[in-house]
């Protein structure tokens, strides 16, 4: 959190972030994924599979969609 901003900044992000936490734990992780492409695009490791390209090219390590793990 900004050093400046600190209570304002904890807000926003708990504003932001709060809804798609919700959802998972009303839904599960792998419901949730497959029905909310933000939630889906935020994963980075499903399964011990790699299912973001960006870690995938930093690491060289294989990219697996994550469709195909869901």
């Amino acid at each position: 959190m900004p050093g400046a901003l600190p209570r304002t900044s904890t807000l926003a992000l708990n504003n932001a972030t709060l809804p798609y936490a919700v959802e998972i734990a009303n839904k599960g992780w792998k419901k949730a994924m497959k029905e909310n492409p933000e939630i889906r695009a935020g994963a980075n490791v499903v399964g011990g599979k790699i299912t973001h390209t960006g870690v995938a090219e930093a690491f060289g390590l294989k990219y697996e969609p994550i469709k195909k793990l869901l």
